[in-house]
């Protein structure tokens, strides 16, 4: 067991580490975290359970800045905020990227209710074959620079193994 703990990244003198959830964070330009927010739920039907406001941000202002907002899409959550000078910016670098998959029947239903509220289409809706089986994939990019994904349920795993 510790020679595979140690293999694993665990060090036997550390306390081992659980995690409740994994919350994916979009950042975006400043001040687009609320207009963001409103395509989300316009797009993807996405529910907003919760929003913290900047606390540094200044009262004449019209919209304060949004530190976080969290919404839920089909029982996942994901934060979205906008970013204030260059802190929360990430480096750009060629190899990183960020899609969201939404699972629908429905796929072209999911693109066009995307691009109504904003978004632009990117290529055709297809086949693929993808992980566990493959299905419908289509994708759309949305007004802040991020790819959605819309994949029709493929095959189960353990279908597509038997």
């Amino acid at each position: 067991m510790a020679q595979q703990d140690a293999q694993n990244g665990v060090s036997e003198n550390v306390a081992a580490v659980s995690f409740v959830a994994v919350k994916p964070q979009l950042l975006v330009e400043a001040p687009k975290a609320n207009d963001a927010v409103q395509f989300y739920k316009a797009a993807f039907a996405a529910e907003e359970v919760g929003r913290t406001l900047n606390p540094k941000r200044k009262a004449e202002h019209e919209l304060p800045l949004i530190l976080s907002a969290e919404l839920k899409i089909a029982g996942s959550s994901f934060l979205v905020a906008d970013i204030v000078g260059d802190s929360a910016l990430p480096a750009k670098t060629g190899g990183n990227a960020v899609v969201l998959c939404l699972e629908t029947e429905d796929v072209e239903g999911a693109i066009a209710k995307a691009v109504s509220a904003g978004a632009v289409a990117e290529g055709e809706v297809a086949e693929s074959e993808g992980a566990c089986g493959g299905g419908r994939v289509g994708k759309v990019k949305d007004p802040y620079g991020f790819v959605w994904s819309f994949c029709s349920p493929g095959k189960k795993c353990a279908d597509a193994e038997a």
